[in-house]
């Protein structure tokens, strides 16, 4: 192994993606066919998950077409199966989801700027939220900038089959979109820069959710076999498929591998008709390009000759294909080849190009380490000419031959620039509303993620001929378990600053102690001030604090006590650090999961403050976790102890010490273990206890008995967050012990009002509460009650835990009566004086 060491200053380029593994020796023959395949398809719809992923499969590695797929939204509105993220935090998380899914089964990902602002009953509702007109244009911003021959959408553009209105409104801009791709008129300036687009024709993917009578034989159907076997890959399409729909793991979307004859049925909507391939009329070869024919010819031979176990004898014919590619007209497809070629060249030569990080973020002006490994795996002519990053007025020029199979390393500390922008997902950077991102960076808008914050372009001469290969700055690292791992690269600040909580509940007027999280980011020593931003009313004692962090990773904390004003209110209290001028508001926060690249956000450094006349019963609360929510946070917010209870915890004994339980969102369509005793709580429940069952859904729902009385689940659901709430029993102690509820304390909720609701009940329930949203009948299901024994069984599908954690405060109240009801305080016991909270 050979070492350098340079010294020169990197500041980042942005390009997204991530370190590319090597393909094996059938990946390479398959691109190698692609490269001779000039079609593409562009299949979409509303959210991850939405897609098709067998026909996205098939598309891309059966006739070897160009693939993408385009999601209006990132899934924030959605529910989250495998943690309590929601909103914003679960949109990063799906778009990963995609990524990871795209990643098998060769497609490219898109999106738009809408928002999933939660279950929608109409595309006409949907448009009253989502600024139509922006939504349109970056559709066609991804169809100009694309330019795929055929559009596919997975719902069709009516209300009643598409089942959502955000369903319903992707197919209606997809629609609209291929009749104004073309026109000049729409969208002038886009048009200046991208050009104008007609796709060939328009198909909707016919699910036989809304029409299980579909089959080949109508006319305008085209019918393509998704399960069909590939010898090259060892796997159906279909197989690839559930791998890849596979990923969505947070939407609980695990498939099951199927093999076989596996129709799928295409309409026609829109363009000129085809009968039995979606690509009739569409040249798909190289004679779509004038002057191409140079190309087919040379790959044609190199698929021919092509040597699986010596890849790099195709470097003679891949190089003259390039040469062929570059002396095209411009265009997408020149490029886009190009593009694949330049690949496809590394990767037959096995060559490997890894620039990696002594950290995992950096802070503008800041010194750090890099270290670059460079082999050429194969026998053929490499050398390394230079290595820079493209925004740096550097040159590392040098001529260094790369002997076959001889790792390289050279190694660089370097200071980034000191007027870096921080990384975090590029359409978080600045606040939005419900309805749309804000994207400062219009080139950035359709992109599935951010680019790396730093980037270095390797010149390398491969058989005589000039290339560049880019590549991401990197941390990587052993985990003793899982092997080496890797993340990207980030630009952060020199510290943050962090709270503890997401919301805090001031019973009265008495202050509480509010403690912050300061930690460097930097190696160099710091010093500054802390200091809060507090709603009207509010003060805080002291004003501000000192603080000193000495280097990288170094904590401190600090304790401020505030003091609430004298009547209800909510509002927002913030953090600012201040070090020798500058101020610095930002917490951090990692998103991470073994499913995706670990996430890193950059959010305001904030926290939701509640002063209200609280009142409670009970002392102890029993919580079992579902899919996750922030309950249990909630309820010590009340002022209850909670004891989250594991599996083998929830026993007979211990439930008697528990003044009340609270089962998670979706606890029993996640937890296995809740049918072995789910009579023990019931039990509970008789004997006088009282049990709150968060809402669950009927898919995966494998407990016969969850209810002391039938009760079946439905998906009724209010999605107006505004929809009049009617209490149907205004004396009941659900709306008067121990808070007086009213119809008030549902104002200001966020997204919905609840989702899943029953849709029928036995006689012993009480339905506390009526609702629904414009145009629907009214929905009872959403709060129900029964007394059983002498306690007390609540299923509710009231959206708590999306309201709990923003600081509602009517929620807060009606909560706290579903736990505290048929109890009173119990006075502690001398020896339960002392002990530790559970």
């Amino acid at each position: 192994m050979r070492k350098f060491f340079l010294a020169f200053i990197c500041i980042p380029f942005l390009t997204y993606g991530q370190p590319l593994q090597q393909p094996d020796a059938a990946q390479l023959k398959l691109k190698l066919k692609k490269l001779n395949f000039l079609g593409s398809v562009l299949y979409m719809a509303a959210h991850p998950d939405d897609e098709n992923t067998r026909i996205i499969t098939y598309l891309a590695n059966g006739r070897l077409a160009t693939t993408a797929y385009l999601s209006l939204t990132r899934g924030d509105g959605g529910q989250n199966l495998i943690g309590s993220e929601i909103r914003d935090l679960l949109g990063v998380i799906r778009t990963q989801e995609l990524l990871a899914a795209r990643k098998i089964d060769g497609g490219q990902q898109f999106f738009t700027r809408a928002i999933d602002f939660g279950f929608s009953k109409s595309a006409e509702e949907t448009f009253t939220i989502w600024p139509r007109e922006e939504v349109l244009s970056d559709v066609l911003k991804v169809f100009r900038e694309y330019q795929p021959d055929v559009i596919i959408t997975r719902f069709p553009a009516d209300e009643q089959r598409a089942n959502h209105g955000h369903h319903t409104a992707s197919a209606m801009l997809a629609h609209e979109a291929f009749d104004l791709a073309a026109r000049a008129d729409v969208l002038p300036d886009q048009v200046k820069t991208l050009g104008t687009w007609q796709p060939k024709r328009l198909l909707t993917n016919t699910g036989r959710w809304w029409n299980d009578k579909i089959n080949e034989k109508p006319p305008g159907v085209i019918t393509i076999d998704v399960g069909a076997y590939s010898p090259l890959l060892g796997k159906s399409f279909s197989e690839i498929a559930a791998q890849s729909g596979s990923q969505h793991k947070s939407q609980g979307w695990g498939q099951q591998s199927n093999r076989g004859y596996m129709p799928e049925f295409l309409e026609q909507m829109k363009g000129e008709k085809a009968e039995k391939d979606i690509f009739e009329g569409v040249n798909t070869t190289w004679t779509r390009v004038k002057g191409g024919e140079k190309v087919a010819t040379l790959l044609e031979r190199a698929i021919r000759e092509f040597d699986e176990e010596n890849p790099a004898a195709s470097l003679p014919l891949l190089l003259q294909v390039r040469n062929a590619i570059k002396a095209l007209e411009d265009g997408v497809w020149k490029r886009r080849k190009l593009t694949e070629t330049e690949q496809l060249i590394t990767e037959v030569l096995g060559i490997f190009l890894n620039a990696t990080a002594s950290h995992y973020h950096g802070s503008p002006g800041e010194k750090m380490k890099s270290t670059f490994e460079i082999i050429n795996r194969s026998s053929s002519e490499v050398t390394i000419n230079r290595i820079a990053s493209p925004t740096l007025n550097w040159d590392s020029a040098f001529s260094l031959p790369l002997v076959s199979n001889v790792k390289t390393v050279i190694s660089s500390t370097a200071s980034l620039k000191t007027d870096l922008p921080y990384s975090e997902p590029y359409w978080l950077a600045a606040a939005h509303d419900i309805a749309l991102f804000k994207v400062k960076q219009n080139e950035m808008i359709g992109a599935p993620e951010n680019r790396p914050a730093v980037e270095f372009v390797f010149s390398l001469s491969i058989g005589g001929e000039p290339f560049e290969i880019r590549k991401p700055l990197v941390y990587k690292w052993v985990d003793p378990v899982k092997g080496e791992l890797w993340r990207p690269f980030e630009i952060v600040p020199p510290v943050f600053v962090n709270m503890f909580e997401k919301v805090v509940v001031f019973n009265s007027q008495q202050p509480k102690e509010l403690r912050l999280l300061l930690r460097s980011s930097v190696r160099t020593p710091m010093a500054g001030t802390l200091s809060l931003t507090l709603p009207a009313g509010w003060r805080a004692e002291p004003a501000s604090v000192a603080f000193d962090l000495a280097k990288a990773g170094d904590e401190i904390s600090r304790v401020f006590q505030v003091y609430p004003s004298s009547d209800e209110s909510r509002g927002m209290i913030r953090a600012v650090a201040e070090i020798n001028g500058k101020k610095y508001d930002q917490a951090l926060q990692y998103i991470d999961y073994d499913h995706i690249p670990i996430q890193t956000l950059l959010p305001e450094a904030q926290v939701n403050v509640v002063r209200i006349d609280l009142k409670k019963d009970g002392r102890l609360i029993g919580y079992i976790r579902g899919a996750g929510d922030e309950i249990p946070s909630a309820l010590r917010n009340m002022g209850y102890e909670v004891w989250e209870m594991k599996n083998e915890e929830v026993t007979p004994e211990n439930l008697k010490k528990v003044d009340a339980v609270v089962m998670g969102i979706r606890a029993v369509n996640t937890n296995p273990r809740i049918r072995y005793f789910m009579a023990d709580l019931l039990n509970y429940v008789k004997e006088g206890g009282t049990l709150v069952m968060q809402y669950n859904t009927s898919f995966d729902f494998e407990v016969e008995t969850f209810s002391p009385f039938p009760l079946k689940l439905g998906r009724d659901r209010v999605t107006e967050e505004n929809a009049e709430v009617r209490i149907l029993k205004p004396e009941h102690p659900v709306f008067n012990t121990p808070n007086k509820i009213t119809a008030k304390d549902f104002d200001g909720w966020v997204q919905e009002r609840g989702l899943y609701f029953p849709t029928t009940w036995d006689p012993a329930f009480e339905a506390l509460l009526s609702m629904n949203d414009k145009k629907d009948t009214p929905k009872d299901g959403s709060l129900l009650v029964a007394k059983y024994g002498t306690g007390h069984y609540v299923y509710t599908g009231l959206s708590f835990f999306r309201e709990l954690p923003e600081g509602i405060p009517g929620a807060y109240k009606l909560f706290a009566n579903l736990v505290s009801l048929g109890k009173t305080t119990k006075p502690e016991s001398s020896k339960q004086k002392g002990k530790k909270r559970i």
